[in-house]
């Protein structure tokens, strides 16, 4: 950094814990303070993009982009739905609701389970996503970041955060270690 030249936020948060607690190693602490704050970075321009283009939430796109990801017939049950963009099933019925009144998607009966249903891309919903899929592709969020950065350390970037990805993913889903019952004893070892 240039003398006089401001600092950003985040170089502030990253001086600041750093001043407080030399002591310890805050690395990975930061590193999830910098994922989370691009993460919303990202998050705030995708929802402006997809209010702004198509007049919906970027929830509810990512709805539209899991069934059309899956490849035709552009159909998945509602659990599927809710467990690959790991949001509540609730949530999910809210969404393909919503969805459905604008005739984006429709719900049509599961033929492998009794009672249950699938939501499918209508046309409509399927030229409408390509759309998004084909803009996303060309004015990502982070294309004026990217194209400032050299390929090889995009690709570093891509790997590090597939391999991240996938070795929490797997903590994610384990259950929570027991917690000790009130008044029982330890065993000592």
């Amino acid at each position: 950094m240039m003398a006089g030249e401001p600092d950003t936020f985040i170089e502030e948060i990253t001086r600041q814990w750093k001043r407080e607690r030399p002591d310890l190693d805050l690395g990975d602490f930061l590193l999830a303070i910098y994922l989370r704050r691009l993460g919303r970075l990202i998050e705030s321009e995708y929802e402006r993009l997809c209010q702004a283009r198509f007049g919906m939430s970027a929830w509810d796109m990512r709805v539209l982009l899991a069934l059309r990801r899956g490849g035709p017939p552009y159909a998945m049950r509602p659990t599927d739905l809710f467990e690959a963009l790991l949001v509540t099933s609730g949530a999910v019925t809210k969404q393909v609701d919503r969805l459905q009144r604008r005739r984006l998607v429709k719900r049509l009966p599961d033929p492998d389970h009794g009672g249950g249903f699938r939501v499918q891309l209508t046309d409509r919903g399927l030229e409408m996503v390509d759309t998004a899929v084909e803009l996303l592709a060309r004015d990502s969020a982070i294309r004026p970041a990217t194209s400032k950065v050299d390929k090889r350390e995009r690709e570093a970037a891509t790997r590090f955060c597939l391999k991240l990805i996938a070795l929490l993913e797997p903590a994610r889903s384990a259950p929570p270690p027991a917690k000790p019952r009130k008044g029982a004893r330890r065993a000592r070892t």
